[in-house]
C-alpha cells in the first residue's frame, strides 16, 4: 500500500499535532482513570488496559505526575462521574465504514452528538453490528521507515508473535493479536526499535479508496469525531492517496 495513507497513519499524524497542544491529555487522563478503576488495580503490571493507557500517555509526553494523579483518582474513586464504554458504528462519505469507541457518563447525550456529527458531515450513524463485522480488534504499532530496515523489523516482530508487517505511507505497520501486543512491543524495545505509536484498536479487514470531495468530507468527519470529548478511538476503512491526505489535512 505504498503511496497511500490508511486511517491509522493519518490518525497518528493528527495525534502528534494534538499532543503538542496538550489537546490529547484530557482523553488520556480519562482512559487512565477508568482503566485503573475498572481493572481494580493501579499497577500497570497487573492491569493490561492501564498499561496500554500509560504507555500511550508517555508516548504523548504526558508528565509522570499527571499519570500518577489519574491512576490515584481511578483507584480511589474520587471522581463522581461513572463512565461506561460505548461503541458506535456507521458510514462516512464514499461508503467508508467507521467505528467509534467512547467513554461517557451520559449515553443519551453522547449518541445524539455523535449522530449529529455523522449527519452534518455526509455520513450516517447505523445500528450496532452494521459495520462491526468488517473490523477485528488488533494491536497496531507504527515504526518510521527511517528507524529500521524492513527485514530486521520483520525478523524481530514476527519472532515475537506479530501477525504481519506492512508498509503505509512513511511507516511500517506492525499488526498483532490483542494477546501478543505487549510481547511484541517489548521485543521491539529490547531490539532498540521505538514505535512512533502503538495501540489496541479496531482494524478493517479491507479498505475503501476515497478521493476528491468524498476524501475531504470524510477527513473532516473523522477529525470532529476524534475531537469529541467522549471519543477515545476512531477506526475507518479508508485508504487515501498520501499526497492528497497531506494536502487536505494541512
Amino acid at each position: 500500500m505504498s503511496g497511500h495513507s490508511k486511517w491509522s497513519t493519518i490518525k497518528h499524524k493528527k495525534a502528534a499535532k494534538d499532543a503538542k497542544r496538550g489537546k490529547i491529555f484530557t482523553k488520556l487522563i480519562k482512559e487512565i482513570t477508568v482503566a485503573a478503576r475498572m481493572g481494580r488495580s493501579g499497577d500497570p503490571n497487573f492491569n493490561p488496559r492501564l498499561r496500554t493507557a500509560v504507555l500511550a500517555a508517555k508516548a504523548a509526553s504526558m508528565p509522570n505526575d499527571n499519570i500518577d494523579r489519574a491512576i490515584k483518582k481511578g483507584v480511589g474513586g474520587a471522581d463522581g462521574a461513572t463512565y461506561e464504554d460505548v461503541m458506535y458504528e456507521g458510514y462516512g462519505p464514499g461508503g467508508v465504514a467507521i467505528m467509534v469507541t467512547a467513554l461517557t457518563d451520559n449515553r443519551n447525550r453522547t449518541v445524539a452528538e455523535i449522530r449529529g456529527q455523522f449527519t452534518k458531515h455526509g455520513g450516517n450513524l447505523g445500528e450496532a453490528g452494521c459495520v462491526g463485522w468488517m473490523f477485528q480488534k488488533r494491536g497496531v504499532l507504527l515504526v518510521d521507515h527511517a528507524a529500521i530496515d524492513e527485514d530486521r523489523l520483520m525478523e524481530v516482530a514476527l519472532e515475537a508473535g506479530a501477525d504481519d508487517v506492512t508498509e503505509s505511507d512513511e511507516s511500517w505497520e506492525v499488526t498483532t493479536s490483542p494477546e501478543a501486543f505487549e510481547k511484541v512491543r517489548e521485543a521491539l524495545g529490547a531490539a532498540g526499535i521505538t514505535p512512533s505509536s502503538g495501540e489496541l484498536t479496531m482494524v478493517p479487514q479491507n479498505t475503501v479508496r476515497v478521493t476528491g470531495q468524498d476524501a475531504q468530507r470524510l477527513l473532516k468527519l473523522l477529525e470532529v469525531l476524534e475531537d469529541h470529548d467522549d471519543v477515545q478511538n476512531v477506526s475507518a476503512n479508508a485508504d487515501i492517496d498520501a499526497d492528497e491526505a497531506a494536502q487536505l489535512s494541512a
